[in-house]
């Protein structure tokens, strides 16, 4: 049982640190897609669609196998995180984008005519309303972040299903271990989705 715990711990680090990078990546590849210049917005058009259509587990292993070879190294848990949040960094974006389109248009007249500086009205009307439209959808991707998790086994990341398989190993009781790990999975699940759901009637009211 140790080792599920520290498997737990792991699967809902990396969930909370991906969630992080991928909400904010997110948020600013949705801003860069606005950007007034086209040598801005076709090169964060190109690298989104990239990252987007190419497997996550080829991703983690570049990130893992190749990048050293560049001198660039981190641990296996810090890739995986880097790699988890920046993939779906590419899916929140496009839920940023279509919340950002959804603000009526006459919330930019009313700043327009309010002279709000530009980065105020963003801050303060146009974000603030986009991002209380999104918060269900940006919850669908925690839930396929928490799902994804288990990848990271291919870099040597021990979370929850690579410790209990390798607990299971240990006294081939497999049933039982991926028993429980499928139920901590749908807890985990349920729990972070009460947690948004409470999110959104805070942001609603």
């Amino acid at each position: 049982m140790p080792h599920f715990w520290d498997g737990l711990l792991v699967t809902l680090q990396i969930l909370l640190y991906g969630s992080l990078i991928s909400f904010s990546l997110g948020l600013v590849w949705a801003l860069a897609f606005r950007a007034p210049t086209r040598f801005v917005r076709w090169p964060v058009g190109a690298v989104t669609e990239f990252i987007r259509n190419t497997p996550l587990l080829v991703q983690l292993f570049f990130l893992y196998f190749v990048l050293p070879e560049a001198g660039i190294q981190f641990s296996a848990f810090t890739t995986g995180v880097v790699a988890i949040g920046l993939h779906y960094s590419t899916y929140t974006a496009q839920v940023y984008r279509a919340g950002i389109e959804a603000v009526p248009v006459g919330q930019w007249e009313a700043a327009r005519a309010l002279s709000l500086p530009y980065g105020k009205t963003w801050t303060a009307v146009i974000l603030p309303q986009a991002i209380r439209r999104v918060v269900p959808a940006l919850g669908n991707y925690v839930v396929a972040m928490l799902k994804d998790t288990p990848l990271l086994a291919g870099i040597g990341v021990l979370e929850l299903l690579q410790q209990s398989r390798l607990e299971a190993a240990k006294t081939f009781q497999y049933t039982e271990a991926l028993t429980v790990v499928g139920v901590a999975f749908i807890v985990i699940s349920y729990l972070a989705s009460l947690l948004l759901r409470s999110l959104e009637r805070r942001l609603v009211h």
